[in-house]
Protein backbone atom coordinates (compact mmCIF):
# COMPACT_ATOMS: atom_id res chain seq x y z
CA UNK A 1 0.00 0.00 0.00
CA UNK A 2 1.20 3.12 -1.07
CA UNK A 3 1.18 5.96 1.68
CA UNK A 4 -1.37 8.43 0.31
CA UNK A 5 -3.96 10.35 2.22
CA UNK A 6 -6.13 7.43 1.31
CA UNK A 7 -4.00 4.53 2.01
CA UNK A 8 -3.57 6.63 5.86
CA UNK A 9 -7.41 6.90 5.74
CA UNK A 10 -7.79 3.01 5.59
CA UNK A 11 -4.94 1.88 7.76
CA UNK A 12 -5.16 4.14 10.71
CA UNK A 13 -8.89 5.68 10.83
CA UNK A 14 -12.18 4.27 9.46
CA UNK A 15 -11.53 4.82 6.11
CA UNK A 16 -12.67 7.33 3.33
CA UNK A 17 -13.36 9.79 3.18
CA UNK A 18 -9.99 10.38 2.86
CA UNK A 19 -7.88 12.87 5.64
CA UNK A 20 -5.19 13.49 7.27
CA UNK A 21 -1.54 12.43 6.54
CA UNK A 22 -0.18 10.38 9.46
CA UNK A 23 2.09 13.32 11.11
CA UNK A 24 -0.76 15.48 11.01
CA UNK A 25 -2.84 12.69 12.58
CA UNK A 26 -0.63 12.43 15.36
CA UNK A 27 -0.75 16.28 15.94
CA UNK A 28 -4.51 15.49 16.47
CA UNK A 29 -4.10 13.29 18.68
CA UNK A 30 -1.56 15.23 21.02
CA UNK A 31 -3.79 17.80 21.24
CA UNK A 32 -7.75 17.64 23.34
CA UNK A 33 -10.22 14.92 22.60
CA UNK A 34 -12.97 17.26 20.57
CA UNK A 35 -14.84 14.02 19.98
CA UNK A 36 -15.61 13.28 23.84
CA UNK A 37 -16.53 16.95 24.46
CA UNK A 38 -18.74 16.95 20.92
CA UNK A 39 -20.63 13.96 21.57
CA UNK A 40 -20.84 13.22 25.30
CA UNK A 41 -21.34 9.58 27.24
CA UNK A 42 -22.06 8.06 30.12
CA UNK A 43 -20.58 8.89 33.16
CA UNK A 44 -19.97 6.51 35.90
CA UNK A 45 -22.18 8.94 38.63
CA UNK A 46 -25.00 8.36 36.06
CA UNK A 47 -24.80 4.35 36.62
CA UNK A 48 -24.22 4.45 40.53
CA UNK A 49 -27.67 5.48 41.36
CA UNK A 50 -29.07 2.47 39.09
CA UNK A 51 -26.91 -0.18 40.34
CA UNK A 52 -28.07 0.66 44.18
CA UNK A 53 -31.35 1.18 43.20
CA UNK A 54 -31.39 -2.43 41.36
CA UNK A 55 -30.19 -4.38 44.10
CA UNK A 56 -32.55 -2.53 46.41
CA UNK A 57 -35.65 -3.74 44.35
CA UNK A 58 -34.11 -7.37 43.91
CA UNK A 59 -34.01 -6.91 47.93
CA UNK A 60 -37.41 -5.74 48.84
CA UNK A 61 -38.48 -8.72 45.35
CA UNK A 62 -40.24 -5.57 43.94
CA UNK A 63 -40.52 -7.14 40.27
CA UNK A 64 -41.96 -2.94 38.84
CA UNK A 65 -39.11 -1.58 40.07
CA UNK A 66 -36.96 -3.59 39.32
CA UNK A 67 -38.62 -3.67 35.20
CA UNK A 68 -38.15 0.37 35.52
CA UNK A 69 -34.77 0.27 36.41
CA UNK A 70 -33.69 -1.98 33.95
CA UNK A 71 -35.37 0.20 31.65
CA UNK A 72 -33.38 3.14 32.74
CA UNK A 73 -29.99 1.20 32.44
CA UNK A 74 -30.88 0.74 28.81
CA UNK A 75 -31.36 3.92 28.30
CA UNK A 76 -27.88 4.73 29.22
CA UNK A 77 -26.58 2.23 27.46
CA UNK A 78 -28.01 3.29 24.16
CA UNK A 79 -26.06 6.95 25.05
CA UNK A 80 -23.06 5.05 25.21
CA UNK A 81 -23.63 2.90 21.96
CA UNK A 82 -24.59 6.31 20.31
CA UNK A 83 -21.80 8.36 21.67
CA UNK A 84 -19.63 5.79 20.45
CA UNK A 85 -20.64 5.32 16.67
CA UNK A 86 -21.02 9.21 16.49
CA UNK A 87 -17.31 9.77 17.20
CA UNK A 88 -16.14 6.68 15.01
CA UNK A 89 -18.26 8.30 12.19
CA UNK A 90 -17.85 12.53 12.69
CA UNK A 91 -14.34 13.13 14.58
CA UNK A 92 -12.07 14.18 12.23
CA UNK A 93 -9.47 12.92 15.03
CA UNK A 94 -9.43 9.08 13.34
CA UNK A 95 -6.17 7.63 15.10
CA UNK A 96 -7.45 8.33 18.50
CA UNK A 97 -10.71 6.42 17.78
CA UNK A 98 -8.91 3.53 16.24
CA UNK A 99 -6.65 3.73 18.87
CA UNK A 100 -8.97 4.07 21.63
CA UNK A 101 -10.99 0.65 20.36
CA UNK A 102 -7.84 -0.76 20.36
CA UNK A 103 -7.11 -0.14 23.94
CA UNK A 104 -10.81 -0.93 24.82
CA UNK A 105 -10.50 -4.59 23.37
CA UNK A 106 -7.01 -5.10 25.13
CA UNK A 107 -9.04 -4.11 28.41
CA UNK A 108 -11.86 -5.74 27.41
CA UNK A 109 -14.96 -5.93 29.77
CA UNK A 110 -18.52 -7.01 28.91
CA UNK A 111 -21.92 -6.86 30.60
CA UNK A 112 -22.81 -9.43 32.76
CA UNK A 113 -26.40 -8.75 32.75
CA UNK A 114 -28.74 -5.54 30.80
CA UNK A 115 -27.98 -3.49 34.18
CA UNK A 116 -24.49 -3.32 33.47
CA UNK A 117 -24.76 -2.96 29.96
CA UNK A 118 -23.69 0.79 29.84
CA UNK A 119 -20.24 -0.48 31.83
CA UNK A 120 -17.83 -0.91 28.89
CA UNK A 121 -18.46 3.00 27.35
CA UNK A 122 -18.06 4.42 31.00
CA UNK A 123 -14.84 2.57 31.24
CA UNK A 124 -13.59 3.62 27.86
CA UNK A 125 -14.46 7.64 28.59
CA UNK A 126 -13.14 7.28 32.07
CA UNK A 127 -10.15 5.09 31.76
CA UNK A 128 -8.70 4.91 28.31
CA UNK A 129 -9.71 8.11 26.96
CA UNK A 130 -8.05 10.23 29.25
CA UNK A 131 -4.35 8.41 28.66
CA UNK A 132 -4.70 7.43 24.96
CA UNK A 133 -1.66 9.69 24.58
CA UNK A 134 -0.76 9.48 27.70
CA UNK A 135 1.63 7.12 29.54
CA UNK A 136 0.64 3.59 29.53
CA UNK A 137 1.40 3.09 33.25
CA UNK A 138 -1.16 5.61 34.01
CA UNK A 139 -3.91 3.95 31.92
CA UNK A 140 -3.39 0.81 33.42
CA UNK A 141 -4.06 2.24 37.14
CA UNK A 142 -7.02 3.89 35.81
CA UNK A 143 -8.05 0.98 34.01
CA UNK A 144 -7.80 -1.90 36.99
CA UNK A 145 -8.98 0.31 39.53
CA UNK A 146 -12.26 1.10 37.53
CA UNK A 147 -15.73 -0.20 38.30
CA UNK A 148 -16.39 -1.55 34.89
CA UNK A 149 -13.12 -3.43 35.48
CA UNK A 150 -13.39 -4.58 39.23
CA UNK A 151 -17.04 -6.35 38.38
CA UNK A 152 -15.99 -7.32 35.30
CA UNK A 153 -13.34 -9.66 36.88
CA UNK A 154 -14.94 -10.64 40.20
CA UNK A 155 -13.14 -8.56 42.38
CA UNK A 156 -15.77 -7.69 45.10
CA UNK A 157 -15.41 -11.27 45.58
CA UNK A 158 -11.53 -11.36 46.23
CA UNK A 159 -10.70 -11.78 50.26
CA UNK A 160 -7.57 -11.58 51.55
CA UNK A 161 -7.57 -15.17 53.71
CA UNK A 162 -5.79 -13.66 56.67
CA UNK A 163 -7.90 -9.85 56.28
CA UNK A 164 -10.21 -9.03 59.37
CA UNK A 165 -13.17 -9.37 57.07
CA UNK A 166 -12.13 -12.64 54.90
CA UNK A 167 -11.57 -14.50 58.34
CA UNK A 168 -15.37 -12.92 59.87
CA UNK A 169 -17.02 -13.64 56.57
CA UNK A 170 -15.66 -17.23 55.63
CA UNK A 171 -14.70 -15.22 52.32
CA UNK A 172 -11.44 -16.27 50.23
CA UNK A 173 -9.59 -15.51 47.08
CA UNK A 174 -10.40 -14.68 43.87
CA UNK A 175 -7.23 -14.56 41.14
CA UNK A 176 -9.55 -13.20 37.99
CA UNK A 177 -7.97 -10.37 38.17
CA UNK A 178 -4.36 -10.51 38.92
CA UNK A 179 -3.98 -13.51 36.92
CA UNK A 180 -5.93 -11.18 33.50
CA UNK A 181 -3.42 -8.34 34.63
CA UNK A 182 -0.62 -10.70 34.16
CA UNK A 183 -1.26 -13.12 31.44
CA UNK A 184 -3.44 -10.10 28.97
CA UNK A 185 -2.51 -6.56 30.20
CA UNK A 186 0.38 -6.66 30.79
CA UNK A 187 3.10 -9.57 30.32
CA UNK A 188 1.23 -11.59 28.00
CA UNK A 189 0.70 -15.31 27.70
CA UNK A 190 4.29 -17.42 28.34
CA UNK A 191 5.81 -14.46 29.69
CA UNK A 192 8.16 -15.51 32.55
CA UNK A 193 6.02 -15.46 35.54
CA UNK A 194 4.97 -18.18 37.64
CA UNK A 195 1.23 -19.20 39.89
CA UNK A 196 2.87 -18.15 43.15
CA UNK A 197 3.46 -14.47 41.07
CA UNK A 198 -0.67 -14.60 40.18
CA UNK A 199 -1.65 -15.51 43.94
CA UNK A 200 0.55 -12.94 45.37
CA UNK A 201 -0.31 -10.86 42.71
CA UNK A 202 -4.23 -11.33 44.27
CA UNK A 203 -3.37 -10.92 47.46
CA UNK A 204 -1.95 -7.62 46.85
CA UNK A 205 -5.05 -6.33 45.46
CA UNK A 206 -7.80 -7.89 47.70
CA UNK A 207 -8.06 -4.34 49.32
CA UNK A 208 -9.35 -3.15 46.12
CA UNK A 209 -13.34 -3.13 45.63
CA UNK A 210 -16.37 -0.90 44.99
CA UNK A 211 -19.61 0.58 45.86
CA UNK A 212 -22.74 1.64 44.27
CA UNK A 213 -22.88 5.37 45.73
CA UNK A 214 -19.00 6.38 45.82
CA UNK A 215 -17.19 3.72 42.68
CA UNK A 216 -14.15 2.62 43.66
CA UNK A 217 -12.88 2.40 47.32
CA UNK A 218 -9.94 0.56 48.93
CA UNK A 219 -11.28 -1.29 52.09
CA UNK A 220 -8.34 -2.21 54.33
CA UNK A 221 -10.12 -4.59 56.31
CA UNK A 222 -10.09 -6.96 53.26
CA UNK A 223 -6.74 -6.24 52.17
CA UNK A 224 -4.53 -9.11 52.96
CA UNK A 225 -1.95 -8.45 55.70
CA UNK A 226 1.84 -8.10 55.32
CA UNK A 227 4.25 -7.74 51.85
CA UNK A 228 3.73 -9.60 49.27
CA UNK A 229 6.28 -10.86 46.51
CA UNK A 230 5.54 -10.40 42.78
CA UNK A 231 8.31 -11.24 40.29
CA UNK A 232 11.03 -10.84 42.64
CA UNK A 233 9.69 -7.41 43.99
CA UNK A 234 8.38 -7.12 47.75
CA UNK A 235 5.61 -4.90 48.15
CA UNK A 236 4.66 -3.96 51.97
CA UNK A 237 2.73 -0.80 53.31
CA UNK A 238 -0.67 -0.05 53.86
CA UNK A 239 -2.94 1.16 51.69
CA UNK A 240 -3.33 1.72 48.09
CA UNK A 241 0.62 2.69 46.87
CA UNK A 242 2.02 -0.73 47.17
CA UNK A 243 -0.95 -1.81 44.58
CA UNK A 244 -0.06 1.44 42.55
CA UNK A 245 3.48 0.59 42.54
CA UNK A 246 2.95 -2.89 41.65
CA UNK A 247 0.95 -1.60 38.58
CA UNK A 248 3.78 0.68 37.61
CA UNK A 249 6.24 -1.94 37.84
CA UNK A 250 4.27 -4.06 35.63
CA UNK A 251 4.01 -1.06 33.00
CA UNK A 252 7.61 -0.99 32.87
CA UNK A 253 8.62 -4.53 32.19
CA UNK A 254 10.37 -5.02 28.86
CA UNK A 255 7.63 -8.24 28.43
CA UNK A 256 4.84 -5.45 28.83
CA UNK A 257 6.34 -3.61 25.91
CA UNK A 258 7.17 -6.90 23.63
CA UNK A 259 3.82 -7.84 24.22
CA UNK A 260 1.55 -4.73 23.76
CA UNK A 261 4.20 -3.95 20.69
CA UNK A 262 3.40 -7.31 18.97
CA UNK A 263 -0.07 -6.50 19.54
CA UNK A 264 -0.65 -3.11 18.19
CA UNK A 265 1.31 -3.71 14.76
CA UNK A 266 -1.14 -7.17 14.55
CA UNK A 267 -3.84 -4.89 15.05
CA UNK A 268 -3.44 -2.09 12.74
CA UNK A 269 -1.01 -3.30 9.96
CA UNK A 270 -0.78 -7.25 9.67
CA UNK A 271 -2.12 -10.75 11.05
CA UNK A 272 1.45 -12.12 10.22
CA UNK A 273 3.48 -8.51 10.93
CA UNK A 274 7.35 -8.21 10.13
CA UNK A 275 9.41 -8.59 13.25
CA UNK A 276 11.18 -5.78 12.13
CA UNK A 277 8.34 -3.21 12.10
CA UNK A 278 7.05 -4.94 15.70
CA UNK A 279 10.93 -4.34 17.21
CA UNK A 280 10.76 -0.81 16.01
CA UNK A 281 7.35 -0.15 17.99
CA UNK A 282 8.89 -2.19 21.14
CA UNK A 283 11.79 0.27 21.19
CA UNK A 284 9.92 3.33 20.90
CA UNK A 285 8.07 2.42 23.94
CA UNK A 286 11.13 1.01 25.66
CA UNK A 287 12.97 4.29 24.83
CA UNK A 288 9.83 6.67 26.21
CA UNK A 289 8.97 4.44 29.13
CA UNK A 290 5.46 3.72 27.94
CA UNK A 291 5.01 6.95 26.15
CA UNK A 292 1.47 6.03 24.33
CA UNK A 293 2.13 9.14 21.59
CA UNK A 294 5.43 8.14 20.91
CA UNK A 295 4.32 4.55 20.31
CA UNK A 296 1.66 5.37 18.26
CA UNK A 297 4.01 7.79 16.01
CA UNK A 298 6.41 5.36 15.45
CA UNK A 299 3.87 2.85 13.90
CA UNK A 300 2.52 5.18 12.09
CA UNK A 301 5.26 7.05 10.59
CA UNK A 302 7.23 3.86 10.08
CA UNK A 303 7.74 2.77 6.18
CA UNK A 304 7.03 -1.00 6.54
CA UNK A 305 3.99 0.11 8.03
CA UNK A 306 3.35 2.49 4.55
CA UNK A 307 4.46 -0.64 2.69
CA UNK A 308 2.29 -3.34 4.08
CA UNK A 309 -0.33 -4.73 1.85
CA UNK A 310 -3.96 -4.48 2.58
CA UNK A 311 -4.40 -7.49 3.92
CA UNK A 312 -6.35 -7.37 7.57
CA UNK A 313 -10.16 -8.12 7.65
CA UNK A 314 -12.25 -4.90 8.79
CA UNK A 315 -14.28 -6.62 12.16
CA UNK A 316 -17.85 -5.76 11.83
CA UNK A 317 -17.67 -2.59 14.06
CA UNK A 318 -14.75 -1.29 11.66
CA UNK A 319 -16.79 -2.44 9.03
CA UNK A 320 -20.33 -0.91 10.08
CA UNK A 321 -18.77 2.66 10.92
CA UNK A 322 -16.22 2.83 7.37
CA UNK A 323 -19.92 1.99 5.82
CA UNK A 324 -21.56 5.00 7.60
CA UNK A 325 -18.69 7.45 6.67
CA UNK A 326 -18.32 6.38 2.82
CA UNK A 327 -22.55 6.66 3.17
CA UNK A 328 -22.02 10.60 4.63
CA UNK A 329 -24.42 9.59 7.56
CA UNK A 330 -24.36 12.32 10.37
CA UNK A 331 -23.30 11.75 13.85
CA UNK A 332 -26.06 14.21 14.27
CA UNK A 333 -28.21 11.28 13.17
CA UNK A 334 -26.92 8.58 15.14
CA UNK A 335 -27.30 10.37 18.26
CA UNK A 336 -30.91 11.53 17.68
CA UNK A 337 -32.05 7.89 16.04
CA UNK A 338 -34.76 5.95 17.96
CA UNK A 339 -33.52 3.13 20.32
CA UNK A 340 -35.72 0.71 17.67
CA UNK A 341 -33.30 2.42 14.61
CA UNK A 342 -30.31 2.06 16.98
CA UNK A 343 -31.04 -1.99 17.44
CA UNK A 344 -32.09 -2.61 13.55
CA UNK A 345 -29.65 -1.09 12.02
CA UNK A 346 -26.73 -0.89 13.90
CA UNK A 347 -26.98 -3.34 17.31
CA UNK A 348 -28.52 -6.56 15.86
CA UNK A 349 -26.55 -6.55 12.47
CA UNK A 350 -22.80 -6.20 14.51
CA UNK A 351 -24.24 -9.34 16.28
CA UNK A 352 -25.41 -11.15 13.19
CA UNK A 353 -22.04 -10.47 11.53
CA UNK A 354 -20.08 -12.19 14.96
CA UNK A 355 -19.19 -8.95 16.88
CA UNK A 356 -22.18 -8.22 19.34
CA UNK A 357 -21.11 -4.30 20.45
CA UNK A 358 -19.04 -4.83 23.81
CA UNK A 359 -19.69 -8.51 24.25
CA UNK A 360 -16.90 -10.10 23.48
CA UNK A 361 -16.39 -13.68 24.41
CA UNK A 362 -13.70 -13.65 26.79
CA UNK A 363 -10.94 -11.22 28.64
CA UNK A 364 -8.85 -11.52 25.74
CA UNK A 365 -11.12 -9.64 23.42
CA UNK A 366 -11.95 -10.19 19.97
CA UNK A 367 -9.82 -12.10 17.19
CA UNK A 368 -7.45 -10.61 14.81
CA UNK A 369 -7.42 -13.29 12.35
CA UNK A 370 -8.98 -12.97 9.46
CA UNK A 371 -10.14 -16.17 9.05
CA UNK A 372 -12.50 -15.65 12.06
CA UNK A 373 -14.19 -12.57 10.46
CA UNK A 374 -14.61 -13.63 6.50
CA UNK A 375 -16.89 -16.80 7.29
CA UNK A 376 -20.05 -17.85 5.62
CA UNK A 377 -22.33 -16.69 8.13
CA UNK A 378 -20.25 -13.53 9.10
CA UNK A 379 -20.19 -12.52 5.34
CA UNK A 380 -24.44 -12.92 4.78
CA UNK A 381 -24.66 -11.13 7.41
CA UNK A 382 -22.48 -8.45 5.78
CA UNK A 383 -24.13 -8.48 2.43
CA UNK A 384 -27.59 -8.28 3.62
CA UNK A 385 -26.74 -5.15 5.72
CA UNK A 386 -24.85 -3.86 2.86
CA UNK A 387 -27.75 -4.59 0.66
CA UNK A 388 -30.80 -3.28 3.09
CA UNK A 389 -29.67 -1.30 5.47
CA UNK A 390 -27.88 2.12 2.98
CA UNK A 391 -31.56 3.44 1.74
CA UNK A 392 -32.74 3.12 5.44
CA UNK A 393 -29.82 5.24 6.24
CA UNK A 394 -29.50 7.58 3.45
CA UNK A 395 -32.25 9.05 1.71
CA UNK A 396 -31.62 9.22 -1.49
CA UNK A 397 -29.15 7.07 -2.44
CA UNK A 398 -25.78 8.00 -3.68
CA UNK A 399 -25.08 7.20 -7.13
CA UNK A 400 -22.99 3.99 -7.39
CA UNK A 401 -20.72 5.12 -9.91
CA UNK A 402 -19.69 8.15 -7.80
CA UNK A 403 -19.75 6.36 -4.22
CA UNK A 404 -17.61 3.82 -5.91
CA UNK A 405 -14.97 6.18 -5.65
CA UNK A 406 -16.27 7.92 -2.50
CA UNK A 407 -15.82 5.00 -0.36
CA UNK A 408 -12.66 3.41 -2.18
CA UNK A 409 -10.90 5.75 -3.95
CA UNK A 410 -8.48 3.91 -5.76
CA UNK A 411 -8.38 0.75 -4.64
CA UNK A 412 -11.82 -0.32 -6.47
CA UNK A 413 -10.84 -2.59 -9.34
CA UNK A 414 -12.10 -3.01 -12.77
CA UNK A 415 -14.47 -5.77 -12.02
CA UNK A 416 -16.13 -4.48 -9.34
CA UNK A 417 -16.34 -0.86 -11.09
CA UNK A 418 -17.91 -2.51 -13.79
CA UNK A 419 -20.71 -4.47 -11.78
CA UNK A 420 -21.02 -1.67 -10.11
CA UNK A 421 -22.02 0.25 -13.29
CA UNK A 422 -24.25 -2.72 -14.53
CA UNK A 423 -25.77 -2.47 -11.23
CA UNK A 424 -30.47 -2.30 -12.15
CA UNK A 425 -30.63 0.17 -9.13
CA UNK A 426 -29.04 2.14 -6.66
CA UNK A 427 -29.91 0.22 -3.82
CA UNK A 428 -27.99 -2.80 -6.09
CA UNK A 429 -25.19 -0.77 -6.63
CA UNK A 430 -24.58 0.90 -3.12
CA UNK A 431 -24.41 -2.83 -1.83
CA UNK A 432 -21.79 -4.20 -4.41
CA UNK A 433 -19.33 -1.46 -3.39
CA UNK A 434 -19.86 -2.03 0.89
CA UNK A 435 -20.15 -6.09 0.22
CA UNK A 436 -16.81 -5.91 -1.76
CA UNK A 437 -13.87 -7.33 -0.67
CA UNK A 438 -11.75 -4.28 -1.67
CA UNK A 439 -13.73 -2.60 0.67
CA UNK A 440 -13.74 -5.60 3.67
CA UNK A 441 -10.16 -5.25 3.78
CA UNK A 442 -7.59 -2.11 5.48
Amino acid sequence: MTLTAEAAAIRWGYGLPAGDMPDAMLTRLAGPDHALAEWPGVALAEIGPVLAAYQAARKARDDTARKEVQREAQKLALRGVQATFARAVGSADVLRERLVAFWADHFTIAPRNRIEAALPAILIDEAIRPHVNGRFAAMLRAVITHPGMLIYLNQAASFGPGSRKGQSRGKGLNENLARELMELHTLGVGASYSQTDVRELAELLTGLTLSPDQGFVFDPGRAEPGPETVLGVTYAGKGLAPVLQALDDLAARAETAAHIAHKLVVHFVADDPDPALVAAVEAAWRDSGGDLLAVAGALVTHPLAARAEAGKARQPFDFAVASLRALGVAPADIVQADPKSVRRLLLDPLAAMGQPFHQAPGPDGWSERAADWITPQGLAARIDWAMNAPERLVRPLPDPRAFLTQALGTRAGERLAWAVGAAESARDGVGLVLASPEFNQR
